[in-house]
């Protein structure tokens, strides 16, 4: 139900069971886990996760689920967090269409992409209060960091689904775009970033990482900067950056 393609600099990884939402069970983890593997061996740029049919991804296949011999732990612990981990780490700049559903596990895609652009009529939530269960894969961190301890709540209790134009205005995500623009609109954004100066924004996507998960201040992080801007010096693309400047012409980066 994965599927990946290469274009170029760019990957599009497409969840591709629009029958059941792009719901994810055990054996779809390890596809999803597996294309961004080959994305990352192909050497890519930038890369596009989206998902097929009326939603991005409802959450968790339940449907074959045995709550009496569940193993939440192998599934969350064992398969979920390393795909996230490994998603959050790639090694170029990652975007996620999201439309429709963007629930559970589908929410932690996207809490694991470095960009992602909503469409304005999405669905994003935590529905858990009719299943007993509670919100997951991240979800809990990204609300609270942005909606605050009382809304974060308020949408655990209510089990209501806020709109993809609500999301980006609570500054949960990105951007919000017309539905039927939203593919386009992501395809176009990844496409000038795999053209873009590759080693300088994985330094920037290690400097925001290290900002959200170790919540370093002003003056570490700023010495951080330094230090990666020292790095950045002795890449073609810095040299590529400021011969171009400097000569009033557009820049050739090879993300090298």
């Amino acid at each position: 139900m994965i599927d990946l393609r290469i274009d170029g600099d760019v990957a599009e990884v497409v969840l591709n069971a629009p029958e059941k939402l792009n719901a994810l069970n055990e054996e779809a983890l390890s596809e999803l886990d597996d294309a961004y593997c080959q994305a990352e061996a192909a050497g890519v740029r930038a890369l596009m996760l989206r998902g097929e049919g009326r939603g991005f991804c409802a959450g968790r296949d339940i449907s074959a689920v045995d709550p009496a011999t569940d193993d939440v732990m192998g599934y969350l612990g064992g398969k979920v967090t390393p795909l996230l981990r490994r998603m959050a780490e790639f090694p170029a700049p990652t975007f996620a269409a999201v439309h429709g559903a963007c629930l559970g596990v589908g929410l932690g895609l996207a809490i694991a992409t470095d960009v992602v652009y909503v469409a304005e009529n999405a669905k994003i939530g935590s529905p858990f209060a009719s299943l007993g269960a509670t919100l997951d894969s991240g979800g809990h961190a990204l609300f609270v960091e942005r909606l605050g301890a009382h809304r974060t709540l308020d949408l655990i209790y209510t089990a209501e689904l806020i709109s993809g134009a609500e999301a980006v205005a609570s500054g949960l995500f990105s951007r919000a775009v017309p539905a039927e623009e939203l593919v386009d609109f992501t395809v176009q954004k990844a496409q000038k970033a795999a053209a873009g100066a590759t080693e300088a924004f994985r330094a920037s996507k290690k400097l925001v990482a290290q900002i959200r998960d170790e919540r370093v201040g002003l003056w570490e992080s700023l010495d951080a900067e330094n230090r990666a801007q020292a790095a950045l010096c002795s890449t073609e693309d810095y040299a590529e950056g400021f011969a171009a400047f400097q000569a009033k012409r557009k820049p050739r980066f090879e993300g090298r």
